[in-house]
C-alpha cells in the first residue's frame, strides 16, 4: 500500500550539479531526500512559491497538454528504488481508464505541484522500508 507523502524541502545551491528536495510521510515520521537536477528544482520551487512566467514552461505545457486531450491528473507515486535510482509514474485518468506513465520522481513532483490543487504524492511502502534499513544499517 503506498503511503502519502509532503514536499517538505527543497535545496538549491548555484554551487552543485544536483539538488535536493525532501520527501516526509504526511502521517507518520518517516522523510527521505532526492537528488534532482537544476531545471526541475527550480520548476518545483517556482510552483511553491505561486511565481508566474509570461510562457508555460515544460511541465506546465505537460500538464495543459494532458488537460486539453480530456485526461486528468490523479497522482504519482513512486514506485521503486533500483541500484540507488527512484522510479516513479504518473497516474492519470482519462476516460474510465487510469493510465500509468513511468517518469523521473524530480519530473513527476514537479508535475504535481504544477497541477491546481497540486497532485498527491505517494512512495510504495516497499521503498520505504529500504531506505529505513539502510538508514538503520549505517546508524
Amino acid at each position: 500500500m503506498p503511503v502519502q507523502m509532503q514536499l517538505a524541502r527543497i535545496i538549491i545551491s548555484e554551487i552543485h550539479e544536483q539538488q535536493v528536495i525532501y520527501l516526509k510521510e504526511i502521517e507518520g515520521d518517516r522523510q527521505f531526500p532526492i537528488l534532482i537536477g537544476m531545471c526541475e528544482a527550480k520548476s518545483i520551487d517556482r510552483h511553491v512559491k505561486d511565481t508566474i512566467t509570461p510562457r508555460p514552461l515544460t511541465h506546465d505545457l505537460l500538464v495543459n497538454t494532458v488537460e486539453q486531450m480530456g485526461g486528468e491528473f490523479d497522482s504519482i507515486v513512486i514506485t521503486e528504488l533500483r541500484d540507488r535510482t527512484y522510479f516513479a509514474v504518473l497516474r492519470i485518468q482519462l476516460d474510465d481508464d487510469i493510465l500509468e506513465i513511468d517518469a523521473r520522481p524530480s519530473d513527476a513532483i514537479a508535475i504535481a505541484v504544477t497541477c491546481d490543487p497540486p497532485l498527491p504524492i505517494f512512495v510504495a511502502e516497499e521503498v520505504l522500508d529500504e531506505l529505513w534499513s539502510e538508514y538503520e544499517e549505517n546508524d
